[in-house]
């Protein structure tokens, strides 16, 4: 039998599906209750995480990063490592869009830590936290940084036949290799 907080969770998944952002956020933010009062740390990590990613889409900056913060926090004591550092790269990703460079930093190296470390790593993760360290590096001034880690995202982009992932790695080495 699924709880409360799960049928939210699928609710709010397919208002999202559906472009309606305000009701999705709702019933995010209704999962979130839903789990916290059933102490169900689990869906709460989950709940937060959904509820984040669409005041993301709605562009609402700080209440995204509020809410993938929450979930972080979750995922810490639940000792989830892979979601903690999907979680944590996109607070980075968040913070590097929103031109908070040197606060995105350290949630980038965060993220690259965890999947360097562990065995079970999906390549396309780790290959998303590359090109979000990338880009910063880039923004950074960090060029030849820049190149490496998209060298090495381009190869696991490749390994795992994403090829938009592959194009832009491409584009962006050439760019930067041309760049004094």
């Amino acid at each position: 039998m699924s709880s409360r907080a799960e049928t939210l969770l699928m609710q709010g998944h397919q208002a999202r599906r559906e472009h309606r952002l305000d009701d999705a956020k709702r019933i995010f933010a209704e999962a979130v209750e839903a789990a916290r009062l059933s102490k169900d740390r689990p869906w709460l990590a989950q709940a937060y995480t959904e509820l984040g990613r669409v005041e993301r889409d709605l562009r609402e900056t700080d209440a995204a990063l509020l809410h993938y913060g929450e979930a972080a926090a979750v995922y810490r004591r639940l000792d989830d490592p892979l979601r903690l550092a999907h979680t944590v790269r996109h607070i980075g990703d968040i913070l590097s869009e929103s031109g908070q460079l040197d606060p995105a930093s350290p949630h980038f190296r965060e993220a690259l830590e965890i999947y360097r470390a562990h065995p079970e790593t999906p390549p396309l993760d780790l290959a998303n936290a590359l090109r979000g360290y990338a880009l910063l590096q880039e923004e950074l001034g960090e060029k030849q940084e820049a190149v490496a880690l998209w060298r090495e995202a381009r190869e696991l982009y490749a390994a795992v036949n994403v090829q938009a992932g592959v194009d832009e790695g491409d584009r962006r080495i050439e760019r930067l290799s041309h760049v004094a």
